[in-house]
């Protein structure tokens, strides 16, 4: 530990950011100490999938998929377009093969690369995730480690402000004391559960109902803007197309991407499901409170392979029948609608005429045999604007200069996701910045620090 500190770094957060970067920091050589607000860790990284992008990783190469970091920037970049935080994106994608390889061998994480489907936004399949898609296994494999090393974790400690001299970042108020730190990583996530903040930035989004963590309440941004720290793609977020309603749970996407359809309480589709489910959320807010996915039985049994899915069926969440007509009197759904979406949608996944709406990509469908309907939701679940940050994870000011001693990361720092809206998300984009920029902020401030020694 430097002299005069408390500790050598200072974790603000204790989600997936925080918790890579406590790790790394500690097995690079130095102490390290851990804050949550929350009575419990994790934040959004729990109700996440739990899916890493790993671009050229030894596990796509055992599985025959030939990937690589240029490939993984120009899909990222497809679907964004150029945004405040582009060289991030070339970071991450470098980045990523070595960071789930960290994870997975270095680390033990119980993660493995998924096969089964195509995941939004990237060419290949590159996610790495747990078996059960959930990030809360992640997020305790996390802990674990964080056990096993003794680094301190305090629950329940909110951080009040940051300590700032001479412009430097020197440590943070927490219970109306000053702890003081060599360095500190502001790992809060974004600013998503803090409707001011989200009216301001995200107006777009703004009347969808949050469904991310609490915790999520724009500290970083507000801190940030009072140490003069630049801010990018302040309007771009993650939202969900299909929240399973009154279940709460995330109606899996796979049903969507593997040939499902979306309609409205007329029974009729209303725009192209190939956005993805965060592109698409801004969509179907628009056509109003409720929508219903429709699938077959086929698509069903792929999402049962997904806990989450599977838990929401056996809540009743799905309704099954033989007939579009059918399946649609279960829901409330016009039944005349619906029977005559399904079968223009069949002709044009058939090939039989163009989509009107313009979707190319229909997998599994055309539908077939029984139907299963969902009633879903859209929602918010977090902000992808925040702090500008270097290669290094340490917070810049406008002129580029780095915020002395103060690094972010995940969704506290600016996130790779375009300038603004829904649609530039790809899968996994939240975990790929949250853990890679811990990493790097963990190794890079052990770095500074065994500097001054």
């Amino acid at each position: 530990m430097s002299g005069g500190t408390d500790t050598d770094l200072l974790v603000v957060g204790a989600g997936a950011c925080g918790l890579a970067a406590a790790i790394a920091a500690h097995d690079a050589g130095i102490q390290v100490a851990v804050v949550e607000k929350l009575d419990r860790p994790g934040g959004n990284s729990s109700l996440s999938t739990g899916s890493v992008p790993g671009a050229g990783s030894r596990y796509q190469r055992e599985a025959g998929i030939e990937d690589s970091p240029d490939r993984m920037v120009a899909d990222l970049q497809a679907v964004a377009g150029p945004h405040d935080a582009d060289p991030l994106t070339r970071l991450m994608a470098a980045q990523s093969a070595p960071l789930v390889e960290w994870l997975i061998d270095g680390l033990g994480a119980r993660m493995r690369l998924i096969t089964e489907y195509r995941h939004v936004g990237h060419s290949v399949p590159r996610l790495h995730a747990p078996n059960s898609r959930r990030g809360q296994d992640l997020v305790d494999d996390l802990l674990r480690f964080v056990a096993e090393r003794g680094i301190p974790l305090a629950v329940g400690n909110p951080v009040e402000d940051l300590l700032v001299e001479d412009g430097a970042v020197v440590g943070a108020r927490i219970g109306g004391e000053p702890i003081r730190a060599g360095k500190l990583l502001l790992s809060t996530n974004g600013f998503a559960g803090d409707r001011d903040l989200v009216r301001r930035w995200c107006p777009e989004i703004a009347g969808a109902e949050y469904f991310g963590a609490r915790g999520s309440t724009g500290e970083a941004v507000r801190w940030g803007e009072r140490v003069g720290a630049a801010l990018g793609n302040m309007a771009a977020y993650q939202g969900y197309a299909a929240v399973a309603y009154p279940q709460g749970s995330l109606l899996s996407w796979t049903t969507v991407e593997k040939g499902g359809i979306l309609v409205g309480a007329d029974g009729r589709r209303f725009g192209n499901e190939d956005a993805g489910y965060s592109g698409y959320a801004p969509v179907v807010m628009g056509q109003g409170e409720f929508a219903w996915a429709v699938y077959d039985r086929r698509i069903h049994d792929v999402a049962m392979l997904e806990e989450e899915y599977a838990e929401m069926a056996a809540m009743g969440g799905v309704r099954w029948g033989g007939t579009a007509e059918a399946v649609a009197t279960a829901a409330g759904v016009d039944p005349a609608g619906l029977a005559a979406t399904v079968a223009a949608y069949n002709a044009a996944a058939a090939g039989r005429r163009d989509d009107p709406f313009g979707r190319t990509h229909f997998n599994l469908a055309p539908l077939t045999g029984e139907l299963g309907i969902v009633k879903v939701k859209p929602g918010l679940f977090h902000t992808q604007g925040g702090l500008m940050v270097d290669d290094h994870a340490r917070v810049l000011r406008p002129d580029g200069t780095p915020v002395p001693n103060l690094f972010a990361g995940g969704g506290a720092a600016a996130g790779i996701s375009g300038r603004e809206g829904a649609g530039g998300y790809a899968s996994g984009n939240g975990l790929l910045t949250a853990l890679g920029l811990g990493r790097i902020a963990g190794l890079r401030a052990a770095e500074e620090v065994r500097a001054r020694r």
